[in-house]
């Protein structure tokens, strides 16, 4: 794809956008930044949740990639490659464009690239030649997709296939998409999965001589937690604060939790004075500092939900998922793991195939006004019955109004503007 011959993907352009606000450098000059050395790296992949499921990687994509004369990377949250390997002269072409171990693609550091927008976007993504916003990759295409906890829904990392043509395909997409879903079931049958940290890092294993703390957060803006027979109800505050504690597992610093907490910068004072608000409520027991963590295992419904739905489990998911987490939270943590459950969800009952799961999916508040699902059911009701009719017709009105109505007043307002 050439920019000057063809307008690009929605996708695309939006991300040159935030490559562009972040300072690269169209031009190639600059390349990604090699963010960690070897013996660093060595200790931090041998920790790394996804270490576990590398062995799975090289089966799916290992030896397709040198055989077709490709590579791939897998990398953790933040964009650094953790693994790359593959075709050995592909490789050295990719160590030139500092496609290598310890190398940052994020869209911050490398502009439009698979790795880096999958994680941007939360979803499998594929660039193609020209697309890339660095010159230095347009000789390459990409296809790449995130990985998820399984329990939690919060992304550990991606994986990614690069090379020549064969990879601007369909296919190449499948099989990242496919990999990264075969990683998650995989994490989700461990049997002791481990704690992660916010980096995606395993840390250590809670004692088994604490009784777990249960913590609901579903359908609810106050959270209940319990610990030990006792059930606090949270303020919306302190169940934000909570939730986070929650995932991210072992330890996290106050300047992440205040990431996590807003998008707007939190003084390291008002962040102290909310967490000794939380103690007092809690107890030193339960909540520790430097870093800042629960100090035993929490089982969050949240988690039990994404459990059912890596079962394939979609029935009892449903079930057991009485409404959105946090509803009214703005944390950014928080929406990103509500949206991200309620995508798997969403999806799974649409996949489902099942008129029941898609009737109790409607008939939720939160799925009342889902044009897709409604059409879903309409074409799992028999033909001709009156349900279907009625699911047919509710499809057609939602999406006149999301869709023709919105469009209708966007050219009535352009032909308004001409004629005065």
């Amino acid at each position: 794809m050439s920019r000057a011959t063809a307008a690009p993907r929605v996708l695309v352009a939006d991300s040159w956008r935030r490559s562009a606000q972040c300072g690269i450098r169209p031009d190639g000059n600059r390349l990604p930044p090699l963010r960690r050395s070897f013996d660093d790296l060595t200790a931090y992949r041998d920790t790394h949740a996804l270490a576990a499921v590398l062995p799975l990687f090289h089966e799916l994509l290992g030896a397709g990639a040198a055989d077709d004369g490709h590579v791939f990377a897998v990398g953790d949250a933040d964009g650094t490659l953790l693994w790359v390997e593959g075709d050995a002269r592909t490789l050295a072409r990719a160590e030139r464009m500092h496609f290598v171990a310890g190398a940052g693609w994020a869209e911050r550091d490398a502009g439009t690239n698979a790795p880096g927008t999958a994680l941007e976007l939360g979803r499998p993504v594929q660039i193609v030649t020209g697309e890339h916003y660095s010159a230095a990759v347009h000789a390459w295409s990409c296809a790449a997709a995130p990985v998820r906890d399984p329990r939690t829904g919060r992304v550990l990392g991606v994986v990614d296939l690069s090379g020549g043509g064969t990879i601007a395909t369909p296919p190449a997409l499948a099989a990242v998409r496919a990999a990264a879903l075969a990683a998650e079931g995989q994490l989700a049958r461990m049997p002791a999965p481990p704690l992660l940290g916010p980096d995606g890092q395993v840390l250590r294993s809670p004692d088994p001589r604490l009784e777990a703390v249960h913590l609901w957060v579903l359908g609810r803006d106050d959270a209940l937690l319990e610990c030990a027979g006792q059930v606090r109800r949270l303020s919306p505050r302190h169940s934000e604060l909570v939730m986070a504690l929650a995932l991210a597992g072992r330890g996290v610093t106050g300047d992440r939790l205040a990431v996590d907490l807003s998008e707007r910068e939190i003084p390291a004072s008002t962040l102290r004075a909310e967490l000794t608000r939380l103690r007092a409520v809690l107890g030193t027991d339960l909540l520790g500092s430097r870093p800042y963590a629960l100090l035993r295992p929490v089982l969050t419904d949240f988690a039990a939900v994404g459990d059912l739905l890596a079962q394939g489990r979609v029935g009892e998911a449903l079930a057991r998922y009485p409404g959105p987490l946090l509803p009214r939270s703005e944390a950014p943590v928080v929406i990103e793991h509500r949206r991200c459950l309620e995508q798997q969800l969403r999806g799974a009952v649409l996949g489902s195939g099942d008129a029941g799961l898609l009737h109790r999916w409607v008939d939720a508040s939160w799925g009342s006004d889902d044009g897709d699902a409604w059409a879903e059911l309409a074409r799992t009701l028999p033909g001709g019955s009156a349900q279907r009719s009625a699911a047919a017709a509710r499809a057609r009105a939602l999406n006149l109004e999301t869709v023709v109505l919105p469009q209708a007043r966007g050219h009535a307002a352009v032909l308004q503007r001409c004629r005065s």
